[in-house]
C-alpha cells in the first residue's frame, strides 16, 4: 500500500470497496444502478491537528457517508480525499 500522496492535518486517502455486483439473493446489479461505495481501506494519514491526534491509520477498513470526500485518481486508480470527520467507523 506504498502511496507517494501525504495527507494535510486531519485528511485521510481512502481507497474505495469495489461497487457490488450482486445482490445477496443473486440479482446482478447493472451499472447504473451501483450505489456509490461507502467502504474503503485507509492507504495515506495526515499528521492531524495539534488538538485533535488522528484515530484511523493505514489498512483501517472504514464506512464513510455517501457524499463524503472528494474523488481523486492517481496512477491510475481512483481514491476518496476526506477529512477523519468524514468517516463514520473502522469495521
Amino acid at each position: 500500500m506504498g502511496i507517494n500522496i501525504k495527507p494535510l492535518a486531519d485528511r485521510v486517502l481512502v481507497e474505495a470497496a469495489p461497487a457490488e455486483e450482486k445482490t445477496a439473493g443473486g440479482i446482478i446489479i447493472p451499472d447504473t444502478a451501483k450505489e456509490k461505495p461507502r467502504r474503503g481501506v485507509v492507504v495515506a494519514v495526515g499528521t492531524g491537528k495539534p488538538d485533535e491526534p488522528m484515530t484511523v491509520k493505514v489498512g483501517d477498513s472504514v464506512l464513510y457517508g455517501q457524499y463524503g470526500g472528494s474523488e481523486i485518481s492517481f496512477e491510475g486508480k481512483d481514491y476518496l480525499m476526506m477529512r477523519e470527520s468524514d468517516i463514520f467507523a473502522i469495521v
